[in-house]
């Protein structure tokens, strides 16, 4: 089973001039993850070169709640809103919590691209779709029905 969650350290380089925790940090830390996720799964970068194909980003969006310092213990988590049912498109969403308190919350869409053609890759590769499915998943998940 694929980790939902972790612990996450904050260094003194990703602090604005306020001492918070800076904008792009968020971007950044949460794509960490989720390479992490999909290394963890057994989809190495490896596997993607020899394979041609990666995942590809189409809208990132990041909503901020509360501030982060540097000291706080925060952990981040991972759940798939929805996907395609053969994991061609999907959306994660990714919170920021500091105990019990939403910092922020991180939406990602994204699919798989051909990197050979520069195209989506269609299909799926078996072994993307596999991890996907094995994913976290959000209340209220949805598998998208793929238009004829």
């Amino acid at each position: 089973m694929i980790s939902s969650q972790k612990n996450i350290s904050l260094r003194w380089a990703d602090l604005d001039p306020n001492f918070h925790l800076r904008h792009s940090v968020y971007y950044d830390l949460a794509t960490q993850f989720r390479v992490e996720l999909l290394e963890e799964a057994g989809l190495t970068m490896a596997i993607m070169k020899e394979q041609g194909f990666g995942p590809v980003i189409f809208r990132e969006e990041c909503v901020f709640k509360k501030e982060i310092s540097f000291g706080d213990v925060i952990s981040l988590s991972v759940n798939i809103i929805n996907m395609r049912e053969d994991a061609s498109r999907w959306t994660i969403r990714q919170q920021f919590m500091r105990g019990e308190i939403l910092c922020a919350t991180l939406n990602v869409d994204g699919a798989w691209m051909d990197v050979k053609n520069r195209r989506l890759a269609n299909p799926t590769p078996t072994i993307a779709l596999e991890i996907m499915k094995s994913f976290p998943k959000a209340e209220g998940f949805v598998y998208e029905k793929i238009s004829t």
